[in-house]
């Protein structure tokens, strides 16, 4: 059964699109990490929030790819521009469009 993951970040003010231009620019090694869907919104009522949705071959995979060095570096860019508040839950996917 395919991994899921959705979770939502706070910027600082002022520093969502340069949060959202990091965490879309490195989505070509993400499939051979074993992503099967990187999603990155906004989120309607509140500027300063960004909502990632993640779909992974595994749990173990997604894992993996937190230990990458691209994600890494992309991770210490991005962290400054934060607030420290974060959401996050873990899924089992079982099917839907573009997951299978």
């Amino acid at each position: 059964m395919a991994f899921g993951y959705i979770g939502s970040m706070r910027t600082k003010p002022g520093h969502r699109d340069d949060v959202v231009a990091i965490l879309t620019r490195g989505q070509a090694g993400l499939r051979e990490a074993g992503c099967r869907v990187y999603a990155v919104g906004l989120d309607p009522e509140d500027e300063d929030k960004i909502w990632v949705s993640e779909v992974w071959e595994s749990a173990r995979h997604h894992a993996e790819s937190l230990q990458l060095p691209e994600t890494k570096a992309a991770i210490a860019e991005a962290m400054p521009m934060l607030t420290g508040e974060f959401t996050g839950q873990k899924v089992e996917v079982v099917g839907g469009l573009g997951v299978g």
